[in-house]
């Protein structure tokens, strides 16, 4: 079994709450981490009856079992009443408890109790590169990195059952959406806009809706954890920049499926697009592994200079391009970028064979640039 970044050790002393997306593998790395765990899971018929017709049963039940222990409730969304109950034995007894699920959405929507910070919020992601031996990055590129997906030989039919899932499940199931067709529509068309700069009024006019129900769209897939929003960086000296921020599906895989994108390779323009969203995703992974203490945004001036990712305060610009050898034209957005914040380290990502210096940009091979990342020699929260 492959061996998670996310250890949890808040739970040691503290409740949490675990949020991700579908088949991140929360449950799995929590069978994995608390073994001993007393474990409620709400996708199991019986377990979500009988606590939905009384969640006074959760109490009741742990209050005869060793408060040393440490209680799971899985998929908590599913009944937001029982957080009432946890709120009560957080207060009145030693257990600590896990609320792992997919979506804080309808725990918002129902006005549910949130334990009034009582419980810290970690976020678990795809698999990163740095937790898989022999890291395979065109396979990445192809599969997306959800674990049932980078693992099978072909993801097609997982990735196509995956979104049937989370159409029946999450959207159709608590009724988030009046036309589940029209929403799924929507799906095509925001991954065919994936990694460009959101906007709402040419979406709506692909959809044939509004563009407020677009923007709701939008925030349907922020709640469940299925989308991304990358900020500009807006911070101008000289140029006048875009503030609008871009838009990420929180997978590849999900964006290769909805584009019918299948078997890239190097030199391709899908390759290219799938690529940088390959990249800007660890980078996302990697600041929320990291707390959420590292900015994370793009640069992009009204004049059309771009930088695909910008971390922390102008400290660090990333352009990713998957060419086979960086050249100086690849390189104008980090120049002018450095114009702005002549302070800031520049980073290429690409497909050369080699790392190397070309004037002041640093130009690293993919896998070499997520080594650094992951061993915290690009930018760390201190940093």
């Amino acid at each position: 079994m492959i061996e998670r970044l996310l250890k949890l050790e808040d739970a040691a002393s503290e409740s949490v709450f675990l949020w991700g997306a579908r088949q991140t593998g929360k449950s799995t790395l929590l069978a994995a981490l608390f073994p001993g765990a007393i474990y409620y899971d709400l996708l199991k018929s019986d377990v979500y009856g009988r606590l939905m017709s009384k969640p006074a049963l959760l109490r009741e039940e742990l209050m005869l079992q060793d408060q040393s222990r440490i209680v799971i409730i899985d998929e908590v969304q599913k009944l937001p009443a029982l957080l009432d109950e946890v709120h009560w034995l957080m207060t009145h007894t030693e257990f600590r408890f896990i609320l792992c699920g997919s979506s804080a959405r309808k725990l918002r929507r129902c006005r549910a109790n949130t334990l009034g910070g009582r419980a810290l919020k970690n976020v678990m992601y795809p698999f990163v590169s740095a937790e898989i031996p022999d890291f395979d990055l065109v396979h990445a590129v192809n599969s997306g990195m959800l674990p049932r997906h980078y693992l099978a030989a072909d993801p097609w039919k997982r990735l196509q059952a995956y979104i049937t899932v989370y159409l029946q499940e999450e959207i159709a199931a608590e009724a988030l959406v009046r036309n589940l067709q029209t929403f799924s529509r929507f799906l095509e068309v925001a991954a065919l806009t994936d990694s460009e700069i959101i906007n709402y009024q040419n979406i709506a006019a692909d959809c044939g809706i509004g563009a407020s129900t677009v923007k709701g769209y939008f925030e349907i897939l922020y709640d469940t954890l299925l989308g991304y929003r990358l900020p500009a960086y807006t911070k101008a000296m000289k140029r006048r920049v875009i503030q609008t921020p871009k838009f990420y599906f929180f997978d590849v895989g999900i964006v290769n499926w909805l584009t019918k994108r299948r078997n890239m390779l190097p030199g391709s323009g899908d390759f290219g697009h799938a690529f940088e969203h390959l990249i800007v995703q660890e980078l996302f992974a990697y600041r929320g592994y990291n707390g959420d203490k590292i900015d994370l945004s793009y640069w992009r001036t009204a004049s059309g200079y771009e930088v695909d990712a910008v971390l922390g305060d102008a400290e660090v610009a990333v352009e990713i391009k998957s060419v086979s050898e960086i050249k100086s034209h690849h390189l104008r957005g980090l120049k002018a970028f450095k114009e702005e914040h002549p302070e800031a380290r520049l980073i290429a990502v690409s497909l050369d064979a080699a790392p190397r210096l070309m004037n002041d940009v640093e130009i690293y091979p993919a896998q070499d640039f997520l080594r650094l990342l992951w061993s915290g020699e690009i930018i760390t929260p201190a940093g």
